[in-house]
């Protein structure tokens, strides 16, 4: 139940805190802060999804090799392209609520 209960609640704040962000006004009306919070927290659910995003493909890999050694090569380099991937996905979301934020001031 808990588990259900952290879902929703991580579903709720990274879907709904960019939708009032996106429904504030424009440049210079009182909702800016509530703006930048927003844009922020969005940014740091990225950040904690690619790192645990990041920590499971390198368990699994290093568990993989870890069974079986002579498995090494094979797996170093399918393991470096979906880090690459992970974090540019981090990026591209910083990106942009650079872009986002940019608009508003």
């Amino acid at each position: 139940m808990k588990n259900r209960i952290a879902t929703l609640s991580a579903f709720a704040a990274a879907f709904l805190a960019p939708a009032v962000a996106l429904a504030a006004p424009a440049a210079g009306g009182p909702n800016d802060g509530i703006f930048a919070v927003c844009m922020c927290f969005g940014v740091a659910i990225a950040a904690v999804g690619g790192g645990l995003g990041q920590g499971r493909a390198a368990s699994a890999a290093l568990d993989g090799i870890c069974r079986n050694p002579g498995s090494a090569d094979k797996v170093f380099t399918p393991l470096l392209l979906s880090l690459a991937f992970i974090e540019s996905l981090v990026i591209f979301t910083l990106v942009v609520a650079l872009i986002v934020s940019g608009k508003m001031g």
